[in-house]
């Protein structure tokens, strides 16, 4: 293999591993109604900004442990796979407490980001087309 086909593998491998990593990190935070400041706790606040993809084998290994959101905001620095430990503690003290602990399988959390971009779109359109 030459150079010139090396940086060929290597842009083309970075190319799926950044559209991969924007659709992991953003289907659990763009489609969250967290326009403004709601004076909430700052637990409550981190629940609602983010949701879960459910749990499988499958989403576990796709997104590297990141269809567990919730929990990651919650302790950043906790192992990724160890989330699956701490979500039914927390699915159960967010129950407690009345917080809503929002999970979604992962073909909705990506249908979430198009319709997110389409309204945004629709935004963009209103606002310098016909405002």
């Amino acid at each position: 293999m030459g150079f010139k086909t090396f940086m060929a593998y290597y842009w083309f491998s970075r190319y799926l591993e950044s559209t991969w990593f924007i659709w992991i990190s953003q289907m659990n935070h763009i489609p969250m109604h967290i326009d403004y400041d709601q004076n909430m706790d700052w637990v409550s606040t981190q629940v609602q900004a983010t949701c879960n993809v459910h749990q499988s084998l499958f989403n576990d290994w796709f997104t590297g442990h990141l269809n567990f959101q919730i929990e990651h905001h919650l302790f950043p620095t906790m192992p990724r796979h160890n989330f699956w430990k701490a979500a039914p503690l927390v699915k159960s003290l967010c129950a407690k407490h009345g917080v809503e602990y929002k999970t979604k399988t992962l073909l909705t959390a990506f249908a979430d980001i198009l319709h997110s971009l389409k309204d945004s779109g629709e935004h963009w359109l209103e606002a310098y087309l016909h405002g």
